[in-house]
């Protein structure tokens, strides 16, 4: 038998870690995948392959991400989080390389019972079932505790070497950090907007608004103050990075407004519905340009800068 290769989900907290350091104790081979969209970054599984010395493949699930963000099969978190369909669309997307690069299974650091709504038994079956990665997908962590699979079964896994853990509690995890010299590894809340709930609000007033919005749309949800009135957004930029940033986001339709003697925010409008911007809205977005600069709020007959892209 040749050398046994998984492909393992590294999000780069430290239950993905450990997943890769339990396999690598038994001399398999792992390339890491992480995955990127509008909701969530790399920059985490960068660290955590950095100091596993293994290679990392990054994938962009941005356009395929948003569309099951507005309309999950399995609905939603405690925020806009559609954490089931998520991560079957992971899955799916680790399935094509192990079967277009000849790996032997695919493997995550979900443990059983850690997450309520994505990790209890029937949502593991489930994301099992819908990736198409029925008896090929391991969870070292809690493998013990969950149907052998087929790598288990042909010997290509050992199974009485992989775990049993459950719970929410991370002393197990912890333990073997230390056991393995894994010192730095972030905190389990996550790096996914979508479990954000101020962020949840907008986003699902966004959808309400405008069904068809796009991942410009998405990124200036990150940026700034906003405000809805009916069908036009304004939002004001907090800081000179948030002010550059609204200027790269505009599109031609957009209207940008800056004070003209004045440091402060840029201001940015963007009509969702039909029709011109109206005078009413775009005095608003004047009165929140000035009412957000120290400067020029105390100040009588301020002056404006119009601007288009």
């Amino acid at each position: 038998m040749g050398k046994v290769k998984a492909v393992v989900l590294l999000s780069g907290g430290l239950d993905s870690m450990l997943a890769v350091k339990v396999l690598m104790e038994q001399g398999i081979k792992v390339r890491a995948i992480s995955f990127k969209s509008y909701f969530f970054n790399a920059k985490q599984a960068r660290k955590a392959a950095k100091n596993l010395k293994i290679q990392l493949r990054v994938v962009d699930i941005s356009k395929e991400h948003l569309k099951i963000v507005k309309n999950p099969k399995y609905g939603y978190g405690k925020g806009m989080n559609p954490c089931i369909d998520c991560h079957t669309l992971m899955l799916r997307r680790a399935k094509e390389i192990m079967e277009k690069e000849k790996f032997d299974f695919v493997a995550t650091g979900e443990v059983l019972g850690e997450r309520p709504m994505s990790q209890n038994k029937r949502a593991l079956g489930i994301v099992e079932e819908e990736s198409s990665l029925k008896g090929y997908l391991l969870r070292p962590l809690s493998a013990k505790l969950l149907p052998e699979t087929i790598p288990e079964k042909k010997g290509q896994v050992v199974r009485e070497k992989l775990l049993a853990i459950s719970g929410r509690s991370r002393k197990k995890q912890i333990e073997l950090a230390k056991k393995w010299k894994i010192k730095h590894y972030p905190s389990p809340a996550g790096g996914c907007l979508l479990t954000d709930l101020e962020f949840s609000k907008r986003l699902r007033e966004l959808f309400q608004k405008r069904p068809d919005s796009n991942g410009n749309d998405i990124e200036l949800l990150k940026l700034g103050r906003h405000f809805f009135e009916n069908k036009v957004k304004i939002i004001v930029g907090r800081n000179h990075e948030e002010n550059i940033r609204l200027k790269e986001l505009a599109k031609k339709s957009d209207v940008l407004i800056e004070l003209k003697d004045f440091v402060g925010p840029t201001t940015l409008i963007r009509n969702y519905g039909k029709g011109k911007i109206s005078k009413g809205i775009l005095q608003e977005a004047k009165n929140l340009t000035k009412l957000y600069s120290k400067k020029a709020r105390d100040k009588e007959d301020v002056k404006f800068k119009i601007l288009r892209k």
